[in-house]
C-alpha cells in the first residue's frame, strides 16, 4: 500500500523525513499560531544514517517516510544531535524497531539520553565515516540546551543545525525560499529572541569560529522549519544581528490594567515615542502572550512596562512576563516604568527594579498615578515618552 507520507530528496544523498504539526500552538510557553516541524533527516551513504527523530506522536509518520526511500531496518547510525522530546521522543521506538549498529550524541547528549530514556548512546569523535561521506560534529552547548551540537555532512555539504536557524512553522512547502521573506524573517526573529537569546555570546562565538572550520554548506537544515539551500550569508548575518542586540530605532509599550488607568499612562506614553517620529506599538498583556512581548522586546531599543497595584504587589500578568524577559537576557535596552494604585503603590517602583536587574537604562524615574492619572500625569508620561525617544535615536 502506498504511503501517504513521502520522503523528499533535500540533496543527492539525503532525505527530509520528518513530520508536521499544523494542530500545535504552544511550545513550553511560545505561541506557535503557525504550527511547527519536527525536521529529521535520512543520509543514503554505506552506512545509512537518521539524523535526529520526531516528537513521539508523529513516530509512525517518519517511519513511512522512511519507507519510502529505504528499508528502516537497513539504518546503520542514529544521530541525536539534541536530545530535547521534540526532537528524541521517537528515538526510544526508532532504535527499538531499527535496532541500528550506533546511536551516536554530544557527551552530555548520551546523559541526557539516558537520564531520560535509558538509552545508551556513544559519544560523537570526528570524523564518522560513512563510506562516501563523513560527518563532523561541533558542540554547541547551551545553543539551547548543554547536550546540543550540529553535524555536518561532507558529501553533499548539508548543515544539519538542530535549533538553530529554526523557526515554528507548519507549511506544505520544503524551502525557505519558497516563502514570503518576510514571513520567514519574522518567524527566525521570533524564535531566537524566545529560544536562543539568553545564549547571545554563544551564538557570536559559534558564528566567528564557522569558517576556520571550512565546512562548504550547500544546505542548512534545522530541526524547525523550512530547509535553507541559498542565501547563506543572509541567514548567518540575522543571527550575528540577533546576537548583536544593538539597540534599534523602534519601541514597545506594555501593560496591564484593571480600570484603564495604566492603560491611560501607557497611551500617553506612547503618543510621546510617535511624536518624535519613532515606530512604537502597544501590547495589552490581558489579549497578548509571552513571546509576542518578547519578541517586540528584542526588536526595540526602547521598552516601557507598566501595570496597576494588586495585593501589594505589581499585576501578576506583568511579574510573569517581566520574569520572563529576564531569564532571556535582552541588552542593551532603555527601560521606563509606570503605572497606577488605590492605596499602597508598589508596582511601579517593583517594575522599575526588575528592570534594573535586567539592566536597563532608566534615565526617567517612573511615574505612578493614584486612582485615574491627572492630566499633569498623563502629560509626564508624553514626555517621557518623547524624551526617551529622542535619546534613542541619538544612540543608534
Amino acid at each position: 500500500m502506498k504511503s501517504f507520507y513521502n520522503a523528499e530528496k533535500i540533496s543527492e544523498n539525503v532525505w527530509w523525513v520528518g513530520a508536521v504539526d499544523w494542530s500545535v500552538r504552544n511550545f513550553h510557553g511560545y505561541l506557535t499560531e503557525r504550527g511547527t516541524t519536527y525536521n529529521a533527516f535520512l543520509i543514503i551513504d554505506e552506512k545509512v544514517t537518521l539524523v535526529d527523530t520526531v516528537k513521539e506522536p508523529f513516530f509512525n509518520e517518519m517511519m513511512e517516510r522512511i519507507s519510502t526511500v529505504i528499508d528502516p531496518a537497513k539504518i546503520d547510525y542514529i544521530i541525536s544531535n539534541h536530545a530535547e522530546p521534540d526532537h528524541s521522543g521517537a528515538l526510544p521506538q526508532a532504535i527499538a524497531a531499527i535496532k541500528p549498529e550506533r546511536v551516536i550524541a554530544s557527551a552530555m547528549g548520551a546523559k541526557t539520553l539516558k537520564a531520560y530514556y535509558g538509552l545508551d548512546a556513544e559519544v560523537a569523535k570526528d570524523p564518522i565515516s560513512l563510506g562516501r561521506g563523513a560527518l563532523t560534529f561541533v558542540e554547541t552547548k547551551m545553543l539551547h540546551w548543554p547536550d546540543s551540537m550540529i553535524s555536518f555532512y561532507d558529501r553533499d555539504g548539508v548543515l544539519f543545525s538542530q535549533d538553530a536557524f529554526g523557526q515554528h512553522l507548519a507549511g506544505s512547502k520544503l524551502w525557505a525560499d519558497e516563502y514570503d521573506g518576510a514571513l520567514i524573517e519574522h518567524e527566525m526573529s521570533k524564535y531566537y529572541a524566545n529560544i536562543i537569546n539568553a545564549q547571545s555570546t554563544k551564538v557570536l562565538a559559534l558564528l566567528d569560529s564557522l569558517p576556520a572550520l571550512n565546512l562548504p554548506v550547500k544546505v542548512i537544515a534545522p530541526d524547525h522549519g523550512p530547509i535553507f539551500r541559498k542565501d547563506f550569508d543572509k541567514v548567518f548575518a540575522a543571527y550575528r544581528r540577533y546576537a548583536g542586540q544593538k539597540p534599534q530605532l523602534r519601541a514597545v509599550v506594555v501593560f496591564a490594567t484593571m480600570w484603564h488607568a495604566t492603560e491611560a499612562l501607557a497611551r500617553a506614553f506612547a503618543d510621546g515615542v510617535r511624536s518624535a517620529g519613532v515606530e512604537v506599538s502597544i501590547i495589552d498583556l490581558a489579549v497578548s502572550e509571552r513571546s509576542a512581548v518578547m519578541t517586540a522586546v528584542a526588536n526595540s531599543g526602547l521598552a516601557a512596562f507598566g501595570a496597576p497595584t494588586m495585593n501589594n504587589q505589581m499585576f501578576p500578568a506583568m511579574a510573569d512576563i517581566l520574569t520572563y524577559i529576564k531569564g532571556l537576557k535582552p541588552l542593551n535596552k532603555i527601560g521606563f516604568a509606570f503605572g497606577s494604585c488605590g492605596w499602597s503603590g508598589e508596582g511601579a517602583k517593583q517594575i522599575s527594579a526588575e528592570l534594573e536587574a535586567m539592566k536597563f537604562e532608566q534615565p526617567i524615574p517612573f511615574i505612578q498615578s493614584k486612582y485615574k492619572p491627572t492630566a499633569d500625569e498623563l502629560k509626564r508620561a508624553f514626555d517621557a515618552g518623547a524624551t526617551l525617544a529622542e535619546q534613542l535615536k541619538q544612540s543608534v
